[in-house]
Formats: C-alpha cells, structure tokens, sequence
C-alpha cells in the first residue's frame, strides 16, 4: 500500500479532516491534500507528528509494514534492561522523547 494511501486511511479513521490533520502537521489544508494524493512526498519531520498523534510507527505510514504498533512486542522488562546499557546521555534523551509523548497523549485524553 503506497503511503498516501495510508495517510488517508488514518486520517478517516480517526474522524478527521484534511484541515485538522493539517493543523497537526502544521501546513496548510492544501499542502496535506497533496500528501494525500501522492502529489508531494511527505516530510520526515510531519511524518513523525502524524506518527505520534495516530500512535503508530513511522514503517505503517510508509506502508513497510500492515502492524501499527512499534513497541508493543517489548516488553517491560526487556525495555528497562536496553534502557540500563545506554550511556547518560542518551538516557536523558529517552527521559525527554518520554515525558514528551506522555503530555502529547495527556492532551489527546
């Protein structure tokens, strides 16, 4: 399935229209009807929000995989024993992308 293809599928599937999702993505409601179209490729970085906010993974948009979910197969114990051989700093930038999507989806509820 091609990923614009996707982008529609979502975005009906969530009750939205090309104007909300736009605004998600922060571009004009033309602009995502391109997107939708396959007429202009989607950026990575609007690809990513549209990622977070419908809670799936980037490979389902891009149309690599029919699974929406991205780390639902790990569990909590093999999460925090990857976690443990990180070095510092990229221990603070998995603290912080958390802390991020937990008020993204705090907004959402």
């Amino acid at each position: 399935m091609a990923f614009y293809q996707r982008l529609k599928d979502l975005k009906e599937d969530a009750d939205l229209t090309q104007a909300e999702v736009s605004e998600i993505i922060e571009v004009s409601a033309n602009h995502y009807g391109k997107y939708e179209r396959g007429e202009t490729d989607i950026p990575f970085s609007k690809a990513i929000k549209l990622a977070d906010y419908y809670n799936v993974s980037l490979d389902y948009i891009a149309g690599r995989t029919n699974d929406k979910t991205f780390i639902s197969n790990i569990s909590p114990s093999l999460f925090t024993e990857k976690f443990s051989r990180l070095n510092n700093k990229n221990r603070a930038r998995i603290d912080e992308r958390m802390s991020q999507m937990l008020e993204a989806q705090g907004k959402k509820e």
